[in-house]
């Protein structure tokens, strides 16, 4: 039987950037990065599509971009589907516990009980407006037999879980939607930016163990975290990397590319680091003499708005319960984890152990080396994500594949990966036709 390769695109459709990255499993299993495309993302505002032409030019320039990396690598693929991240300050998260009565306690729970379940989890009422993204089992538990990590294989009358759910409001979801069909793409996937990253940067042992990932893009801070391989908590803080150049645009007065070069070539997270004497010179406006500014002074500036940002981090692990059982610390991503000494601030304001995370953990190798940086992690954990979903494509017809969704869901792989096999509901093709 002929077999062809399952290759994904995850496409990153961010404040600062839209970036498109192609990637496959090699034949032992590792991730491969066949080419990336990037482009200004100037129809996004705090991670919610606003300028929909925008944001097709951008994710067309994006993609035009991946394709042509690949050729350069002597790869053609026709690239017609997409899995795309969704994040912005809409995103919010509730636990929620639901049971059902078993119509034959008597035997025991199988998979396409448990998949039921969770659909019928997403029936649940919400707020005008509002649309579940993701249903995330966390413990089940079967009559009295609590804490169950996988209650498949087990008889019982009453068959209960508690539910992570993450929703959005419809208008961000269609607004992505219409973006990506407008530029002559189908939405394979919807999958929250934060648990895309987890996929590219984290462990399954940090997982195992506890940890906070915190996501800093251009417009937010994502956090997620997670305990015992489960996500427990997630939230969205409304600042990101484009607050602190803007800082530093009113501290420094500079104009904003002048802003924007300053805290990524001079920056710092701990003005402690810098001395007093070192002196930048930029050009100054028409006509005028150059501009001096202190490379302490314009740490001061970052290093108060990263601890605003931190604080409210620290606040949303207070929050979760588990600020005591976060054994693996914080892993800080995205493109604002670039900034120099951003460990050292990070855990003088937490106490906890923090490192960068970067999307190479994962990834067998890439002919684009700029793909380890953490600003990539979401696209790279969205490709991830969608090879993890099912094994290879077959590509004859046979009647396996007439099998149901339930049955393809028990090929699924990696750490996220298990729960789906739990049951886990994403936006699917069904959900994405409303749009």
């Amino acid at each position: 039987m002929e077999q062809t390769k399952k290759v994904i695109v995850g496409l990153d459709i961010g404040t600062t950037k839209v970036c498109a990255i192609v990637g496959t499993k090699n034949e032992f299993g590792k991730v491969e990065i066949l080419g990336m495309g990037k482009a200004d993302s100037l129809g996004v505002i705090r991670g919610e599509v606003r300028n929909i032409d925008k944001t097709v030019k951008a994710i067309r320039e994006a993609i035009d971009k991946a394709k042509a990396s690949m050729q350069g690598g002597n790869i053609r693929i026709e690239i017609n589907s997409v899995h795309v991240g969704i994040a912005g300050q809409h995103i919010k998260s509730k636990q929620h516990r639901n049971s059902v009565s078993r119509n034959n306690p008597e035997d025991e729970i199988v998979l396409e009980e448990v998949i039921a379940f969770i659909k019928e989890t997403e029936k649940l009422a919400l707020p005008p407006g509002d649309k579940i993204i993701h249903v995330l089992p966390q413990e089940y538990q079967v009559d009295d037999f609590a804490d169950v990590a996988d209650p498949v294989g087990i008889a019982g009358v009453r068959l209960s879980a508690n539910f992570h759910i993450i929703t959005g409001h419809v208008e961000a979801i269609k607004n992505i939607n219409k973006s990506v069909h407008r530029a002559g793409l189908d939405v394979a996937d919807l999958i929250l930016e934060p648990l895309s990253s987890a996929e590219a940067v984290l462990t399954p042992e940090e997982m195992e163990a506890g940890v906070c990932l915190v996501d800093i893009g251009g417009g937010t801070t994502d956090v997620a975290i997670f305990r015992n391989g489960i996500i427990r908590h997630t939230a969205v803080i409304p600042f990101g990397g484009n607050i602190i150049t803007d800082d530093v645009v009113e501290g420094c007065q500079v104009l904003r590319n002048q802003a924007e070069l300053l805290k990524v070539k001079f920056g710092s997270a701990v003005a402690e680091e810098n001395k007093e004497n070192e002196i930048v010179c930029i050009p100054g406006f028409h006509g005028r003499p150059p501009k001096e500014v202190s490379v302490k002074n314009l740490a001061m500036v970052i290093q108060a708005r990263v601890e605003e940002i931190f604080e409210s981090v620290l606040y949303q692990i207070k929050s979760s319960g588990l600020e005591r059982k976060l054994n693996a610390g914080i892993v800080i991503t995205g493109g604002g984890s670039q900034l120099k000494d951003l460990s050292k601030l990070v855990e003088y304001v937490t106490g906890m152990d923090s490192r960068i995370g970067y999307p190479n953990e994962h990834i067998a190798k890439s002919i684009v080396d700029e793909i380890k940086s953490p600003m990539y992690a979401t696209g790279v954990g969205l490709v991830i994500k969608g090879l993890n979903e099912t094994s290879e494509v077959i590509a004859e017809t046979t009647h396996e594949q007439q099998e149901t969704d339930i049955k393809t869901t028990k090929k699924t792989g990696g750490f996220l990966g298990s729960w789906l096999e739990k049951g886990m509901a994403w936006l699917n093709d069904d959900d994405m036709k409303d749009f």
